[in-house]
């Protein structure tokens, strides 16, 4: 079986839209896009806590439409970056209506019953599944209570609005933290594995 993985970059107040450049999703007036970019130093990489030995422990990536294309236009023309070859190489599944649209290599669509579709995958043989921004598509996996682990670099900055990790639909769930480690510009990278149901009970009974 395989494991799905939600991955991002988000903001104390759980934003997620936009980390990497302002023309990078401004729907719905978001003006702050590349609120991520000063808090990169030599000791912070984007993709330290969100990628463990990546040559070790393989993996697809899980996308939705907007955030592939995003990912399309960028990572094929910038295989100087160490992380480019291997978005090229691994298979992109992608939620999206018109299938036939995807261009890049290894690309391939998931529409109809999506929830569905996933699961299936999950229980298929293969790499484990890695979300990467895509926050309606996470929506959709935190509803129907598909995903394993959670690997988050958290921004000390509040951002008031914009596309958010979490939304009010998302199943109950606990979850275990298995790493945590802090940077020198105040980014927490944290690591969290599937525990089960959520745990209630009475403070101080």
């Amino acid at each position: 079986m395989r494991k799905l993985i939600a991955a991002a970059f988000v903001s104390l107040d759980g934003v997620m839209q936009a980390p990497g450049g302002p023309e990078e999703d401004p729907s719905e007036n978001f003006a702050l896009g590349g609120w991520t970019a000063p808090f990169w130093a030599e000791d912070t990489d984007p993709f330290m806590g969100v990628f463990d030995q990546p040559s070790d422990h393989p993996f697809d990536l899980l996308l939705g439409r907007r955030t592939y294309d995003i990912f399309a236009a960028y990572w094929p023309v910038h295989q100087e970056i160490p992380i480019g070859p291997l978005f090229d190489r691994v298979t992109k599944y992608v939620a999206t209506s018109t299938p036939g649209t995807l261009a890049w290599r290894n690309s391939v669509g998931l529409s109809g019953d999506l929830p569905r579709e996933i699961a299936k995958l999950k229980q298929g043989e293969g790499p484990d599944l890695l979300t990467q921004g895509s926050s309606v598509l996470l929506h959709t996996l935190f509803r129907h209570d598909l995903v394993d682990e959670l690997r988050l670099m958290t921004f000390p900055v509040v951002l008031g609005r914009g596309k958010r990790w979490f939304d009010d639909g998302a199943a109950p769930t606990g979850f275990a933290l298995d790493t945590v480690r802090t940077f020198s510009t105040g980014v927490v990278s944290s690591l969290y594995r599937r525990e089960g149901p959520v745990r209630t009970g009475t403070i101080g009974a």
